[in-house]
C-alpha cells in the first residue's frame, strides 16, 4: 500500500500528514511550524506554533498572546510519525529552513532565504534532502547581489552627501531584518540615526535578544527635527512621503531593495536614489542553495515561479511550480519582509 507523501500542498498551507502538522500555514490550524516572523509566514489564529528561539520574540510583538514553543536550531523533534529539525536560512534573525524526515525521506521547506553572510542574521546552513521547497523571488539572472561593503559604501556616501546639503535621508526598507541589517552597515559618524515606531519597535525586541545595533532615536511627531540635523531616517517604504516624513523638511528618500536591480523600477518609484540589497537569495544564491541540497526534486513557492522551473528542468532538476500565499520581497510594505 503506497503510504502518504512526507509533505503535500493544501488550501491551508503545507502539510505533513505524518505529524498532523503545518509549515507556514495561511489559513488557521492547530499545529503551525513557522520559518520567520514576516506577515506572509507566520500569521494569527493558529492554535499552537512552533519557531526558533530566536524567531519567538518578533513573532510575539506582531501577533500578541500566543501558544508558542522554542526550539533550538539543529535540535531533531519528533512530532508524530516525524522527525523535524530547524537549520539557519540567513534572511532574517531567528529564519530557518524546515527539516522533515519520515521512514527515511527527507523534505526541506526553505522559507526564505539568502545564502551570503550578512553578519546579522545566522549564516544559511544547506541541508542535504530529497525534495526542496524553495521560493525565487528573484529568479532570473539579471538578479545578481553586489557585496555588502560596496553597497554600504554607497549608502553611507549618500547620505554624508545629503546631510552636507543640509537634507535629511529618508531610507525606506522593512521593520523586520532588512532595517536592522541596513543600521549595522550604517556609519554614525556621518550624523544622528533616527527610526519610524514600526523599525524602533523591532530594534527593541532584537536588542533584548542580545543583538548589537548602533544607536537610534525614534523620530516621533513630537521630536524636533531640526535638533537633529544630517539625519538619517530608516523607514517602511509605505511611510515615505507621509505626512509624518514631510516633517523633516528639505530631504532625499531612497530604497533600498532587491527589485532596485530593474530600472523599470526605479523608474517609478517616486524616490530619489535605489540601492540594491535583499535579504532573499539572487540567481546565482537560489542555485548554490539547490546545488548544495543535492534534492532531485525542486518545489518553487513564489516568485519568477515559472521561468526558474523552466531552467531548473532544462538543467537536469525535476521542478514544479506549488500554490502558496508567500509573498516575497515588494516595495508597498509596512512590516511584511
Amino acid at each position: 500500500m503506497a503510504r502518504d507523501p512526507v509533505l503535500t500542498f493544501t488550501e491551508k498551507g503545507i502539510y505533513c500528514p505524518a505529524g498532523d502538522f503545518y509549515i507556514d500555514p495561511w489559513r488557521p490550524v492547530d499545529r503551525a511550524l513557522i520559518t520567520h516572523g514576516h506577515a506572509d509566514h507566520a500569521r494569527g489564529g493558529m492554535g499552537r506554533y512552533l519557531a526558533t528561539h530566536a524567531a519567538l520574540p518578533v513573532m510575539r510583538h506582531r501577533l500578541g498572546d500566543i501558544t508558542a514553543e522554542g526550539i533550538a536550531f539543529e535540535e531533531v523533534r519528533r512530532i508524530g510519525g516525524a522527525d523535524v529539525s530547524f537549520h539557519p536560512a540567513g534572511h532574517v534573525p531567528g529564519s530557518a529552513q524546515i527539516r522533515v524526515a519520515v521512514g527515511g525521506e527527507v523534505w526541506v521547506v526553505s522559507g526564505d532565504y539568502k545564502v551570503i553572510d550578512d553578519g546579522f542574521s545566522e549564516p544559511f546552513s544547506p541541508v542535504r534532502c530529497h525534495h526542496f521547497i524553495t521560493e525565487s523571488t528573484f529568479g532570473l539572472p539579471v538578479f545578481r547581489w553586489a557585496p555588502q561593503d560596496v553597497v554600504a559604501a554607497e549608502i553611507n556616501g549618500w547620505w554624508s552627501a545629503c546631510a552636507a546639503a543640509g537634507k535629511t535621508a529618508f531610507l525606506g526598507a522593512y521593520a523586520l531584518g532588512k532595517a536592522q541589517r541596513l543600521l549595522s552597515m550604517l556609519d554614525p559618524d556621518i550624523g544622528p540615526i533616527l527610526t519610524h515606531g514600526a523599525v524602533e519597535a523591532t530594534n527593541a525586541v532584537l536588542r533584548d535578544q542580545g543583538m548589537t545595533l548602533p544607536d537610534t532615536t525614534h523620530a516621533t511627531a513630537e521630536i524636533d527635527p531640526k535638533a537633529y540635523s544630517g539625519a538619517i531616517v530608516i523607514s517602511p517604504p509605505s511611510a515615505l512621503g507621509s505626512k509624518w516624513a514631510r516633517r523633516f523638511g528639505p530631504q532625499e528618500t531612497a530604497f533600498a531593495s532587491g527589485w532596485m536591480a530593474l530600472r523599470g523600477v526605479r523608474r517609478r518609484r517616486a524616490g530619489d536614489r535605489g540601492f540594491v540589497i535583499s535579504d532573499h537569495a539572487d540567481w546565482l544564491g537560489l542555485l548554490t542553495a539547490i546545488n548544495e541540497t543535492e534534492a532531485e526534486n525542486i518545489y518553487l513557492t513564489h516568485g519568477y515561479t515559472d521561468i526558474f522551473t523552466r531552467y531548473l528542468n532544462d538543467s537536469g532538476w525535476r521542478a514544479q511550480v506549488v500554490p502558496t500565499e508567500f509573498e516575497g520581497e515588494s516595495l508597498e510594505s509596512g512590516d511584511g519582509e
